[in-house]
């Protein structure tokens, strides 16, 4: 059995770092990206990671998951709150599914209280900035299926 983890990165998470520090921090992307496969490593986890500023790159990475990835990590930045389309992929995931967030959508602006995705994902993490990725990378673990 694969111990691939998807980490889905939706539009604008490429701007990490410079887009709003005040909200998503200072940390890029790709320092998210490798603190988070650097700790699933020590776990002997592998990590696939695609970033998309393209909804549909993001579905056809949730259907290959369904072949190749024990659980789905991600943040669909902006989707996370109009995508019905990445929510009906999502949900035809059947290993664990962590949707994250730097920042606190339900402490914003309220066309971000709604999470297209919330009802089929396992759980949501939101507001821990950079520790966010860490608690995902934790519900996995307690989640998928241990091998022994």
């Amino acid at each position: 059995m694969s111990r691939e983890i998807l980490l889905l990165s939706g539009p604008n998470l490429d701007e990490l770092g410079t887009r709003s520090p005040e909200i998503y921090g200072t940390d890029t992307l790709d320092q998210h990206v490798q603190r988070f496969s650097d700790a699933a490593k020590a776990h002997g986890f592998s990590v696939r990671h695609l970033q998309s500023n393209f909804e549909g790159d993001l579905i056809e990475a949730v259907h290959g998951a369904r072949a190749s990835s024990v659980a789905i990590v991600i943040n669909a930045g902006a989707l996370t709150h109009s995508s019905w389309a990445l929510a009906d992929a999502l949900a035809s995931f059947d290993g664990p599914k962590i949707e994250v967030h730097l920042s606190n959508p339900a402490a914003r602006e309220p066309f971000r209280h709604l999470s297209t995705l919330s009802g089929v994902v396992s759980g949501t993490i939101a507001g821990f900035g950079a520790t966010s990725y860490d608690l995902a990378l934790d519900a996995v673990l307690r989640l998928v299926p241990t091998t022994d």
